[in-house]
């Protein structure tokens, strides 16, 4: 195949100087148009950045796959596996990682004293949840106490990937995506084409659109039916002055002969041969007379009017073609996955056909085998249908063994399956480096004793800072632990029930005056349109909001408007936990994981396909992210859309709430780890609005102790010490702050986890350091 599609990013690092020797955090740089693919658009060194969309569907992340992404930040592509959970790119670029942990707090102090981490909130844009901590938090997160590879005991890594039927993973069928797409029974050839608005979606050259003026059409358009006859193309390329030219062509027939193979001469002058995938050469070459309108000429001869182009990216061949061709199979979305990334052609000749392809003993790839295979892997989904593919679980095997789906050499694999069992320690001892622990509490991890770990035992907090600020720059990875001391289990216990009456109190509103005879069942309906309601009741009237967005935008919309002849108030509950809701509010929309995000209300169930079909529209549009009913599984009448920039959610907002759409909606509140931890929120903490709560005198204590402004303070002192020291790292620094959580006999609270790397988009949180 060709290496836009799958070729490591060979461009050498420049020199920075800095106050230590390079790190050999190296590994393979690759870039995402739909998952984890080739980009190689720019000569310039690229940065270090993480994906906007992380994985997880509840946004929860084990300490195991925390592991595996600080490995894969040490050693890179080459020597463990991708992260499951979240993509890396150009990870060869990183310069260091800093991992902060503050010992004794949780999700529940973050969002308790969400004001005072200012700092925090804005630096970083990739929030996620953690399970309650473990009895060695440090150990679990750099793999010293689970050697297993991303802590699953069922989990291989050596061999070949199993087959379906020696699959034990249990599948949710209807939630798997091809099932999602294409349902569960049998499709014919026809309904697997893409239509017009999915090529025009996924960039595939079309009559009259821009930089497609010189493109020639194949001239078939014949009435296609599921009888049509199937070709498999596939195409290598070079680079030259004027970017990739093709170099060769192979089209296979149905029946599996090749009824095109040539090698083709650029127009322009060869820069690069690709040799490592294309297999061409300077030597081979040289004697070539073809050009590219000869085989165009060749392609419009051979193919029949109702012929169907069957590929892998095969916009990519199409483009290197210049040609148009109406009716096109490509496996690489076929085949669908989740988050809209895309599976290798490599993994599913291995996962699906059991065929092992791309030999990394040959020299490139071999496009007449890989044109066949795209064929085979369209005929197999067309016997078989929908539902054989979704039991074979693909998504499962592709994270359990993304090894075997990427080009590696064999005499690699045992000793990337040994990496990939090894802990960090173990991965940075590998390349001649050492870990830099700092803390005030050396005797409580069994990090603080491992080999290849260099520990400094502070006295204070504020002396585990300054020590960080010096020794942080000679260390390729630091893990700086601060430690708080935790709240007593009756405060614990009362200031997360607080915390989650507050956030029933600010998505509530109450509305009123209404005449006695006004139309309830209309006035449900309208405020109903601004998001899913989770309860009514006619004291004014009163409307209880299943996400605090829908909330805000009815008090937007409806605030001082005339319903039935009566100008109206809608506004929140006055309470003592509600009296900061408009900072709280204001600041959310802030945080700059929201910054990017946008929530509507009203959409339809061919909501998502539209989107799709007029995709040029929302540049930017990174993730569509459409919440069900846990009970019945249906999509709710909502949805949040996250985008790369503010200005590109600024505009979609602005067109999707229009004349043409007709949508409600505003930039988003809340972020998605937090909705399911607000779901499963206790009865005891649905109070009515608007209501006192006396305790009980046991209780007494524990609420004055709220009124001390100890672990407020220390949220608002110790964010700011780590923003300044953060601002002090250097450009391209991967850091994660993680508040593990607590376990207790009196119960746990789960942990929250922020990251980011410095100066990776400087749009997510200007001037945050100046």
């Amino acid at each position: 195949m060709e290496p836009e599609k799958e070729k490591a990013d060979r461009q050498p690092k420049k020199g920075r100087k800095r106050r230590r020797a390079p790190s050999k955090l190296v590994g393979a740089a690759e870039a995402m148009r739909a998952g984890w693919e080739f980009e190689e658009r720019h000569p310039e060194v690229k940065k270090a950045r993480l994906s906007t969309v992380l994985f997880a569907e509840n946004c929860e992340v084990t300490h195991a796959q925390l592991c595996e992404l600080l490995k894969y930040a040490v050693l890179g592509k080459s020597s463990v596996p991708k992260p499951s959970w979240c993509q890396l790119f150009h990870q060869n670029n990183l310069s260091n990682v800093v991992v902060f942990v503050l010992q004794g707090m949780s999700q529940l102090h973050f969002y308790r004293f969400y004001l005072e981490f200012g700092f925090l909130r804005k630096a970083f844009r990739h929030k996620f949840r953690l399970p309650s901590s473990s009895s060695d938090f440090l150990a679990d997160i750099v793999g010293l106490q689970k050697k297993r590879a991303a802590g699953d005991p069922s989990r291989t890594v050596e061999g070949s990937l199993p087959s379906s039927a020696g699959s034990k993973v249990s599948v949710h069928l209807q939630n798997d995506p091809i099932i999602q797409k294409y349902g569960s029974k049998k499709v014919g050839l026809t309904r697997c084409l893409l239509t017009k608005e999915e090529m025009k979606t996924f960039h595939f050259p079309l009559q009259g659109f821009p930089d497609c003026e010189n493109f020639v059409p194949t001239k078939c358009n014949g009435a296609v039916t599921d009888s049509s006859p199937l070709f498999g193309l596939d195409c290598e390329m070079c680079l030259t002055s004027k970017g990739r030219e093709l170099t060769r062509i192979s089209l296979v027939a149905e029946g599996g002969g090749c009824v095109l193979d040539e090698l083709v001469k650029p127009d322009n002058k060869i820069l690069d041969y690709l040799t490592s995938f294309s297999g061409i050469t300077k030597k081979i070459l040289d004697p070539v007379a073809t050009k590219l309108k000869d085989v165009q000429r060749q392609l419009k001869a051979l193919l029949p009017a109702n012929a169907v182009l069957v590929g892998h990216s095969l916009d990519v061949d199409l483009k290197a073609l210049k040609m148009i061709h109406p009716y096109v199979i490509d496996t690489s979305l076929l085949y669908v996955r989740e988050q809209g990334r895309r599976f290798k052609l490599k993994f599913l000749a291995k996962a699906v056909l059991g065929k092992d392809i791309q030999n990394p003993d040959k020299l490139g790839h071999d496009a007449k085998e890989d044109a066949r295979t795209t064929l085979e892997l369209a005929r197999y989904f067309l016997k078989y249908g929908p539902k054989k593919i979704a039991e074979l679980n693909l998504e499962a095997l592709a994270s359990q063994h993304e090894l075997q789906a990427a080009d590696q050499e064999p005499s690699n694999a045992t000793e990337v399956a040994q990496q990939s069992n090894k802990s960090v320690l173990e991965c940075l001892d590998s390349v001649g480096q050492k870990l830099l622990f700092l803390t005030r509490d050396a005797d409580t991890s069994a990090l603080s004793s491992a080999k290849n770990c260099r520990t400094i035992k502070c006295l204070s907090n504020k002396e585990v800072l300054e020590q960080a600020r010096v020794e942080i720059p000679l260390f390729p990875f630091s893990v700086v632990q601060l430690s708080f001391e935790m709240l007593s289990p009756a405060l614990t216990e009362e200031m997360n029930k607080r915390m989650r009456i507050k956030w029933t109190e600010i998505s509530t509103v109450y509305a009123g005056p209404f005449s006695k005879h006004c139309d309830l069942g209309a006035l449900r309906k309208l405020f109903k349109s601004f998001g899913p309601v989770r309860s009514m009741s006619l004291v004014l009237e009163t409307h209880q909001y299943e996400v605090l967005e829908a909330a805000q935008l009815a008090i937007e919309s409806l605030d001082g408007t005339v319903v039935e002849d009566t100008c109206i108030k809608v506004q929140r509950p006055v309470t003592e936990l509600t009296l900061d809701c408009d900072t709280l509010v204001n600041e959310l929309e802030r945080d700059s994981e929201n910054r990017g995000a946008v929530y509507l209300a009203g959409v339809s169930r061919t909501f998502k396909e539209r989107l799709l079909q007029q995709s040029s529209l929302f540049l930017g549009l990174e993730a569509v992210i459409l919440p069900k009913d846990l009970r019945s599984g249906k999509p709710k009448k909502y949805c949040f859309l996250k985008f790369k920039s503010f200005s590109s959610a600024q505009r979609a907002l602005s067109i999707l709430t229009g004349k043409d759409w007709k949508l409600k909606g505003r930039h988003a509140l809340t972020p998605r780890h937090l909705h399911s931890w607000l779901r499963s929120s206790p009865p005891e903490s649905r109070r009515p609005p608007g209501l006192r709560v006396v305790p009980p005198p046991s209780e007494q204590q524990a609420l004055q102790a709220l009124k001390v402004d100890y672990p407020k303070i220390a949220a608002w002192h110790w964010g700011r010490k780590i923003g300044k020291l953060y601002c002090s790292l250097c450009p391209g620094t991967l850091c994660l702050i993680l508040l593990p959580g607590t376990e207790s006999t009196h119960g746990s609270l789960p942990g929250l986890g922020l990251m980011g790397i410095k100066n990776e988009e400087e749009s997510v949180a200007p001037n945050i350091c100046s």
